[in-house]
Protein backbone atom coordinates (compact mmCIF):
# COMPACT_ATOMS: atom_id res chain seq x y z
CA UNK A 1 0.00 0.00 0.00
CA UNK A 2 1.10 3.78 -0.39
CA UNK A 3 2.61 5.34 1.93
CA UNK A 4 -2.69 14.22 1.78
CA UNK A 5 -3.87 17.29 0.11
CA UNK A 6 -4.47 15.64 -3.45
CA UNK A 7 -6.93 15.89 -5.87
CA UNK A 8 -9.89 15.01 -4.09
CA UNK A 9 -12.12 13.12 -6.27
CA UNK A 10 -16.36 13.04 -5.82
CA UNK A 11 -17.70 12.34 -2.57
CA UNK A 12 -19.16 8.67 -1.70
CA UNK A 13 -20.99 7.31 0.45
CA UNK A 14 -18.60 4.60 2.55
CA UNK A 15 -19.01 1.29 2.62
CA UNK A 16 -21.52 -0.05 5.58
CA UNK A 17 -21.23 3.52 7.25
CA UNK A 18 -24.88 3.65 8.09
CA UNK A 19 -25.12 -0.29 9.31
CA UNK A 20 -24.85 -1.53 12.70
CA UNK A 21 -22.07 -3.10 11.96
CA UNK A 22 -19.82 -0.17 11.13
CA UNK A 23 -21.11 1.98 14.13
CA UNK A 24 -19.84 -0.84 16.20
CA UNK A 25 -16.31 -0.55 14.65
CA UNK A 26 -16.25 3.09 14.70
CA UNK A 27 -17.78 3.20 17.94
CA UNK A 28 -16.79 2.05 21.12
CA UNK A 29 -15.98 3.76 24.81
CA UNK A 30 -14.94 7.71 24.28
CA UNK A 31 -15.76 7.27 20.52
CA UNK A 32 -19.19 8.57 19.10
CA UNK A 33 -19.99 6.90 16.03
CA UNK A 34 -20.96 10.41 13.91
CA UNK A 35 -17.50 11.89 14.86
CA UNK A 36 -15.46 9.20 13.73
CA UNK A 37 -17.18 9.06 10.15
CA UNK A 38 -16.58 12.21 10.23
CA UNK A 39 -19.05 14.54 12.11
CA UNK A 40 -22.48 15.70 11.30
CA UNK A 41 -25.61 14.46 13.56
CA UNK A 42 -27.34 11.20 14.39
CA UNK A 43 -29.79 11.02 11.29
CA UNK A 44 -26.67 11.66 9.22
CA UNK A 45 -24.67 8.93 10.48
CA UNK A 46 -27.45 6.82 10.08
CA UNK A 47 -28.09 7.39 6.32
CA UNK A 48 -24.22 6.66 5.95
CA UNK A 49 -21.26 8.84 5.93
CA UNK A 50 -20.03 10.74 2.73
CA UNK A 51 -16.73 9.61 2.13
CA UNK A 52 -13.88 11.53 -0.03
CA UNK A 53 -11.12 9.59 -1.90
CA UNK A 54 -7.44 11.04 -2.80
CA UNK A 55 -4.79 9.46 -5.52
CA UNK A 56 -1.90 7.99 -4.43
CA UNK A 57 0.69 6.06 -6.59
CA UNK A 58 3.02 2.75 -5.87
CA UNK A 59 5.55 1.26 -7.61
CA UNK A 60 7.40 -1.70 -7.95
CA UNK A 61 10.50 -2.50 -9.82
CA UNK A 62 10.53 -5.82 -10.76
CA UNK A 63 13.82 -7.26 -12.27
CA UNK A 64 13.46 -11.21 -12.57
CA UNK A 65 13.74 -13.41 -10.01
CA UNK A 66 14.37 -9.74 -7.61
CA UNK A 67 11.87 -7.50 -6.36
CA UNK A 68 12.82 -4.05 -5.05
CA UNK A 69 11.03 -2.85 -2.11
CA UNK A 70 11.89 0.03 0.50
CA UNK A 71 11.35 -0.15 4.42
CA UNK A 72 9.31 2.93 5.08
CA UNK A 73 11.25 5.00 8.14
CA UNK A 74 8.53 7.37 8.90
CA UNK A 75 5.37 8.56 8.74
CA UNK A 76 2.14 6.30 7.60
CA UNK A 77 3.08 2.52 7.34
CA UNK A 78 6.60 3.24 8.91
CA UNK A 79 8.16 -0.25 9.74
CA UNK A 80 6.87 -1.72 6.95
CA UNK A 81 8.39 -2.82 3.71
CA UNK A 82 6.91 -1.43 0.47
CA UNK A 83 6.47 0.04 -3.25
CA UNK A 84 7.95 3.40 -3.62
CA UNK A 85 5.13 6.19 -3.79
CA UNK A 86 2.52 8.75 -2.39
CA UNK A 87 0.06 11.51 -2.83
CA UNK A 88 -0.24 12.95 -6.56
CA UNK A 89 0.24 16.38 -6.27
CA UNK A 90 -2.16 19.30 -7.79
CA UNK A 91 -1.27 19.75 -11.46
CA UNK A 92 0.24 16.57 -11.40
CA UNK A 93 -1.15 13.67 -13.97
CA UNK A 94 -0.92 10.02 -11.57
CA UNK A 95 1.88 8.74 -14.11
CA UNK A 96 4.09 12.11 -12.93
CA UNK A 97 3.08 11.37 -9.64
CA UNK A 98 4.27 7.93 -9.97
CA UNK A 99 7.70 8.65 -11.46
CA UNK A 100 8.42 11.61 -9.19
CA UNK A 101 7.95 9.89 -6.21
CA UNK A 102 9.89 6.77 -7.10
CA UNK A 103 13.25 8.69 -8.14
CA UNK A 104 12.71 11.38 -4.72
CA UNK A 105 12.05 7.73 -2.54
CA UNK A 106 15.23 5.67 -4.49
CA UNK A 107 17.03 7.43 -6.66
CA UNK A 108 15.39 5.68 -10.00
CA UNK A 109 13.99 6.79 -13.38
CA UNK A 110 12.42 5.26 -15.32
CA UNK A 111 11.77 4.64 -19.21
CA UNK A 112 8.28 3.26 -19.30
CA UNK A 113 5.55 2.30 -16.24
CA UNK A 114 3.19 -0.04 -16.66
CA UNK A 115 -0.30 0.09 -15.26
CA UNK A 116 -1.21 -2.59 -13.47
CA UNK A 117 -4.27 -2.52 -10.54
CA UNK A 118 -6.00 0.37 -8.66
CA UNK A 119 -7.19 -0.50 -5.04
CA UNK A 120 -9.43 1.73 -3.06
CA UNK A 121 -8.28 1.65 0.81
CA UNK A 122 -10.84 2.43 3.77
CA UNK A 123 -9.72 2.88 7.03
CA UNK A 124 -13.00 2.76 10.16
CA UNK A 125 -13.05 6.14 11.02
CA UNK A 126 -11.82 8.21 8.53
CA UNK A 127 -14.02 9.60 5.71
CA UNK A 128 -11.07 9.88 3.20
CA UNK A 129 -10.44 6.96 1.32
CA UNK A 130 -7.18 6.17 -0.81
CA UNK A 131 -7.40 5.69 -4.33
CA UNK A 132 -4.01 3.88 -4.88
CA UNK A 133 -2.84 3.19 -8.72
CA UNK A 134 -0.50 0.94 -8.86
CA UNK A 135 2.52 0.45 -11.48
CA UNK A 136 5.27 -2.13 -12.29
CA UNK A 137 8.64 -1.17 -13.65
CA UNK A 138 10.90 -3.98 -15.41
CA UNK A 139 13.68 -1.41 -16.38
CA UNK A 140 15.17 1.34 -14.50
CA UNK A 141 18.41 3.93 -14.54
CA UNK A 142 20.71 4.45 -11.52
CA UNK A 143 21.33 2.79 -8.40
CA UNK A 144 18.60 2.00 -5.50
CA UNK A 145 19.64 4.79 -2.85
CA UNK A 146 18.54 5.29 0.52
CA UNK A 147 15.97 8.70 1.37
CA UNK A 148 14.73 10.25 4.16
CA UNK A 149 11.57 8.12 3.69
CA UNK A 150 12.92 4.82 2.30
CA UNK A 151 15.37 2.18 2.50
CA UNK A 152 15.74 0.25 -0.48
CA UNK A 153 16.41 -3.24 -0.75
CA UNK A 154 16.31 -6.50 -3.23
CA UNK A 155 14.26 -9.30 -2.26
CA UNK A 156 14.52 -12.51 -4.00
CA UNK A 157 10.69 -13.33 -5.37
CA UNK A 158 10.30 -16.22 -3.16
CA UNK A 159 11.33 -14.76 -0.39
CA UNK A 160 9.43 -11.38 -0.56
CA UNK A 161 8.88 -10.47 3.35
CA UNK A 162 5.20 -10.18 3.18
CA UNK A 163 5.09 -10.34 6.95
CA UNK A 164 6.06 -7.08 7.25
CA UNK A 165 4.31 -5.67 4.23
CA UNK A 166 0.83 -4.50 4.62
CA UNK A 167 -1.95 -6.73 4.85
CA UNK A 168 -3.12 -6.12 1.54
CA UNK A 169 0.03 -7.11 -0.34
CA UNK A 170 -0.02 -11.03 -0.27
CA UNK A 171 -3.31 -10.82 -2.10
CA UNK A 172 -2.21 -8.53 -5.07
CA UNK A 173 1.24 -8.66 -5.55
CA UNK A 174 1.25 -12.43 -7.04
CA UNK A 175 -1.11 -10.45 -9.73
CA UNK A 176 1.42 -7.79 -10.25
CA UNK A 177 4.20 -10.26 -10.64
CA UNK A 178 2.44 -12.57 -13.26
CA UNK A 179 1.59 -9.28 -15.15
CA UNK A 180 -2.03 -9.10 -15.06
CA UNK A 181 -4.51 -6.77 -14.20
CA UNK A 182 -6.55 -5.69 -11.40
CA UNK A 183 -8.52 -4.15 -8.98
CA UNK A 184 -9.71 -4.10 -5.49
CA UNK A 185 -11.50 -2.97 -2.60
CA UNK A 186 -9.62 -3.13 1.15
CA UNK A 187 -11.46 -2.11 4.29
CA UNK A 188 -8.92 -2.12 7.06
CA UNK A 189 -9.56 -1.59 10.90
CA UNK A 190 -6.47 0.40 12.04
CA UNK A 191 -3.03 -0.71 9.85
CA UNK A 192 -3.48 -4.34 10.13
CA UNK A 193 -6.56 -5.92 10.26
CA UNK A 194 -8.77 -6.62 6.77
CA UNK A 195 -11.92 -6.10 8.09
CA UNK A 196 -13.45 -6.58 4.16
CA UNK A 197 -12.42 -6.79 0.56
CA UNK A 198 -12.80 -7.60 -3.21
CA UNK A 199 -10.32 -8.05 -5.60
CA UNK A 200 -10.69 -9.10 -9.27
CA UNK A 201 -8.90 -9.32 -12.34
CA UNK A 202 -9.61 -6.85 -15.55
CA UNK A 203 -9.16 -6.56 -18.68
CA UNK A 204 -7.87 -2.33 -18.67
CA UNK A 205 -7.44 -0.17 -15.44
Amino acid sequence: MAAASARPASPRRCRGAGTAAAREEAGGPGRAGPRRFGGGDAAAWGRGAMCTSRLFTLVLVVQPPRVLLGMKKRGFGAGLWNGFGGKVQPGESIEEAARRELLEESGLTVDTLQKMGQITFEFVGNTELMEVHIFRADHFHGEPTESDEMRPQWFQLDEVPFNHMWADDIYWFPLLLQKKLFRGYFKFQGQDTILEHTLKEVEEV
